[in-house]
């Protein structure tokens, strides 16, 4: 007479391990995924700020700035620094880096927000190269 075993499978030799690391995983993945989440909501958010957007669209059109660093000049890496807003008022101090083919330099904006408008009390541009500062607001009205 012969005798045949059955082998087991390999998910049932293993599961007790298996399962709690795939439990584990998942848990990582997930925290993971919403950490990743937050941080670029909060990245979109400041990027697309009045602050933000006018301190580089004032950078990237400058003649000097564009002299300097070289066409096209763009964002380079993590704004730093702080917005805060209470319905229609608010102040930003925030520096964002900026690169060109010639070069790296800061634009550094400071300004408030009154009753839904920002007013800008400094917006420039520090040229690494140089150490030198470009006044953004110059031919503003």
């Amino acid at each position: 007479m012969e005798h045949t075993v059955q082998k087991k499978s390999w998910f049932r030799r293993n599961w007790p391990w298996v399962v709690p690391l795939g439990g584990c995983l998942t848990m990582i993945i997930i925290v993971v995924m919403i950490v990743g989440g937050a941080i670029f909501g909060i990245s979109k958010a400041f990027t697309s700020s009045s602050p933000y957007q006018e301190g580089l669209a004032k950078a990237t059109t400058d003649t000097y700035v564009i002299e300097e660093l070289g066409d096209p000049v763009e964002s380079n890496g993590i704004m730093q620094g702080s917005i805060q807003l209470q319905n229609s008022v608010g102040t930003a101090a925030i520096s964002i880096p900026i690169k060109g083919p010639k070069g790296t330099g800061t634009v550094y904006v400071n300004g408030s927000k009154q009753e839904g408008k920002w007013n800008y009390s400094e917006v420039y541009v520090i040229i690494d190269a140089t150490n030198e500062q470009v006044d953004l607001l110059w031919n503003q009205e």
